[in-house]
Parts: structure tokens; C-alpha cells; sequence
């Protein structure tokens, strides 16, 4: 059974078991998740679609930890302008594994 949730700002296609990072979500190492807003649930051909979300459907995770991504390397530069500027940013993110996805 497979469910597609929206988290912060954007769309994950899970399944039980599934380890995702997402935006940081509030919660240590070890809380669980609920998350309601499910856009779609199904297994196989048979597939329920929201409008906007499925009513009752909901999918709850279990935060394994609380990171940090890649750095991201933001540079820009006029040319012949002498003018170059240099940063650098790490967004921060949780990593959730789906622990179960409840579709009634």
C-alpha cells in the first residue's frame, strides 16, 4: 500500500518501511508523526484520489533523526564589474521512517 503526503511544501510518494527526509518537522529522535494531509492512497490499480485530501486516510512516521543537508553553494558575479560574492547554505531536515498507513 503505497500513500502521497504533502510536507512542506512538497509531495512524497511512501510506503511502509520507507525512510524519507523532508523539511524540518518538530520531534526528537524517536517520536512518532501523524500526518493527515494525504493526497492519495492505493495498492495496485486501485487507487483513491482527494479533493483535495482523502478523508480519514492518514500516515504516521517515527523521526530518526534531526540533520542537516549537502551544502548548497550560492555564487554570483557581473562580469567585468569586479563584482563576486560567495555563500553557502545548509537547510536543515528530519529524516522520518513510515511506520504505517491507515486509509479508512
Amino acid at each position: 500500500m503505497f500513500a502521497v503526503i504533502k510536507t512542506g511544501g512538497k509531495q512524497y510518494r511512501v510506503a511502509a518501511g520507507d525512510v524519507i527526509k523532508v523539511e524540518k518537522l518538530e520531534g526528537d529522535a524517536g517520536a512518532t508523526l501523524n500526518f493527515g494531509d494525504v493526497l492519495a492512497v492505493g495498492e495496485g490499480d486501485n487507487v483513491t484520489l482527494g479533493a483535495p485530501m482523502v478523508e480519514g486516510a492518514s500516515v504516521t512516521a517515527e523521526v530518526l533523526e534531526q540533520s542537516r543537508a549537502k551544502k548548497i553553494i550560492i555564487f554570483k558575479k557581473k562580469r567585468r564589474q569586479n563584482y563576486r560574492r560567495k555563500n553557502g547554505h545548509r537547510q536543515h531536515q528530519t529524516v522520518l521512517r513510515i511506520t504505517g498507513i491507515s486509509a479508512s
